[in-house]
């Protein structure tokens, strides 16, 4: 008996529909608003939101939207259709390939959907986000779960969990850097996005986390779902491809939001220190995003430049993330098709 194709959800975080106020605003609600992102009770966290950050960042939020929008849309958007097109076409026929956003369009709800609507004998869900976190890739297989649980008829459902080493991956962004003169740098940061401490300790069950300063420094079976251990893992691969020391480069975060400690040291902190030591030209990677955005593009390229002069500098260089590369997307077909069981 004749099966149905296999489907594949590709998932990224998301993007407003338009750089507006408004559109910028249903965005910003929705993203904060889960769960799993302000990880604080119900109420609280709705005060918060609706009352304090939606309405009073939007503004601001909207006009560094439309510094990033191009003519065809959102970069994220953008990259993400492209990828979809490109991975629909290696694997053919047999697979209907699909595309949806945590937050806002297109909503996994409606790329689900074109699955379940074509009949699909199985779903694999591929989140965008090669380092595990609770708030990323766990809200988004949260969110399929959800949708999915609605349903009386449900196929075969696999997630992929991370791949913060893919070898492809890790090659792309070593590549990448050799298109600028490395030696010609003072330093070179591996800028990962935060995360409010308290989530890394809620992930770990073991009384691992945070408990000696290099705790992440390392993947272990007690922290194998560390984002913390996987963005070192990331650097680190990457750091070896390119054959630097540990003391050219440093591992750091950014886009903090809120009072509470979040993962540490803070990018903007590494930039004011390495400014006070005299260096004047930084090469920056941010490999937690596949596609370049708001927080490669703007708080990279334009606001830590802006920073980093102010302090002294001269330049701050962004590595391009991976976004459309033929090699990403042949990467992504070939980790598919290599999970065992995952796509039998």
């Amino acid at each position: 008996m004749k099966k149905g194709k296999k489907g594949i959800l590709l998932v990224n975080l998301g993007t407003p529909d338009s750089p507006s106020r408004g559109d910028v605003y249903r965005y910003l609600k929705q993203f904060l608003l889960d769960p799993r992102v302000i990880d604080i009770p119900w109420l609280p966290r709705n005060i918060l939101v609706r009352g304090i950050i939606a309405p009073f960042r939007s503004g601001a939020s909207a006009k560094l939207y439309k510094e990033l929008w191009t003519l065809e849309g959102s970069p994220i958007k953008i990259y993400g259709e492209r990828v979809k097109a490109g991975v629909q076409q290696i694997l053919g026929p047999e697979y209907v390939v699909t595309l949806g956003m945590r937050y806002q369009n297109p909503s996994i709800e409606s790329a689900l959907n074109e699955l379940l609507d074509q009949q699909v004998s199985e779903i694999t869900v591929f989140p965008m986000f090669p380092q595990y976190a609770s708030a990323s890739t766990g809200s988004v297989h949260e969110e399929v779960m959800r949708l999915i649980s609605q349903r009386l008829g449900i196929p075969n459902i696999k997630f992929i969990n991370s791949y913060y080493d893919l070898p492809a991956m890790i090659d792309i962004f070593a590549d990448n850097a050799r298109q600028f003169d490395i030696d010609s740098y003072d330093h070179i940061l591996f800028s990962f996005h935060g995360l409010p401490q308290r989530q890394l300790r809620k992930t770990d069950t073991c009384n691992h986390c945070l408990k000696t300063s290099d705790c992440c420094h390392a993947i272990s079976e007690k922290n194998q779902f560390c984002y913390g251990a996987q963005c070192h893992g990331t650097a680190y691969a990457i750091a070896d491809k390119l054959g630097l020391s540990k003391d050219r480069y440093t591992i750091c975060y950014q886009s903090r939001l809120g009072k509470d400690p979040w993962v540490q040291p803070y990018t903007s902190v590494v930039l004011e220190e390495l400014a006070k030591k005299g260096a004047k030209r930084l090469l920056v990677f941010s490999p937690a995003f596949v596609a370049d955005c708001l927080e490669t593009i703007i708080e990279i390229s334009t606001e830590y430049q802006e920073e980093f002069e102010e302090m002294g500098g001269e330049k701050v260089d962004l590595v391009p993330s991976l976004n459309d590369d033929p090699r990403w997307i042949q990467a992504i077909c070939d980790l598919l098709l290599e999970k065992e069981g995952v796509l039998s």
